[in-house]
C-alpha cells in the first residue's frame, strides 16, 4: 500500500508543475487530516493523486488550449498583416499603372495629332506639285504656240544674225591675247 503512496515533491515531478501548485490543489480536497510517512513528510492516497491529476490535467489542457488559441489569433494577426501589406502593394500597383496609362494616352494623342499635320501636310505638297505641273505643262504648251509663231519670223532673221555672232566671237578672243606683262605693248 505504500507503493501507491506518494509525497508532493514526487508526485510535482511526475506531473512537471511546481510543489506549489500541488499544495494549491491540496487545498481544494475535502479531508483536512493528511497521512504521513515514517520521516513526516505528507503523502497523498491514490484518490487524492488522481483528483490532484485531473485538476492539473485541466490547466495543463486550458495553458495548451489557450496557447493553441493565441497561436491561432497570432497567425491570423499575421495573416491579416501580410493581407493588408499585400492589398496596400496591389493598390500602389494599380495607382502606378494608372499614371503610366494616362502618360501612355497622352503620348498616343501627340502623336495621332503628329500624324494628322504630316498627312496635312503630305496633302499640300502633293497639291503644290501637281498645281507646278499643271503650269509647266502649260508654260511648254505657251511656248511651243509661240515657237509655232515665230518660226516664220525667224527664216528671214537668220541670215541678219549670223555675222552679229561672229564680230561678237571676235570680241571675246581679243581679251584673251593681253596677259599682264602685256600692257604697255600692242600686238
Amino acid at each position: 500500500m505504500s507503493e501507491n503512496l506518494k509525497t508532493i515533491r514526487e508526485l510535482a515531478e511526475e506531473l512537471g508543475v511546481s510543489k506549489q501548485a500541488i499544495q494549491y490543489h491540496i487545498k481544494s480536497l475535502t479531508n483536512k487530516s493528511r497521512q504521513t510517512n515514517d520521516k513526516g513528510i505528507v503523502v497523498l492516497s491514490v484518490d487524492e493523486q488522481r483528483f490532484i491529476r485531473g485538476k492539473v490535467d485541466k490547466q495543463t489542457n486550458k495553458k495548451e488550449t489557450n496557447k493553441q488559441t493565441n497561436r491561432r489569433q497570432t497567425d491570423k494577426q499575421k495573416e491579416w498583416d501580410i493581407n493588408q501589406y499585400l492589398r496596400s502593394e496591389i493598390e500602389e500597383i494599380k495607382k502606378n499603372r494608372d499614371k503610366q496609362l494616362a502618360v501612355k494616352d497622352k503620348q498616343l494623342e501627340n502623336k495621332d495629332l503628329q500624324i494628322t499635320q504630316m498627312q496635312n501636310l503630305l496633302d499640300q505638297q502633293q497639291r503644290l506639285a501637281l498645281q507646278d505641273k499643271k503650269l509647266l505643262e502649260e508654260y511648254k504648251s505657251e511656248i511651243k504656240e509661240l515657237k509655232s509663231l515665230n518660226i516664220p519670223k525667224q527664216g528671214s532673221e537668220k541670215d541678219d544674225s549670223i555675222p552679229k555672232e561672229n564680230s561678237a566671237e571676235n570680241r571675246v578672243k581679243e581679251p584673251q591675247n593681253k596677259k599682264w606683262w602685256h600692257f604697255g605693248r600692242r600686238m
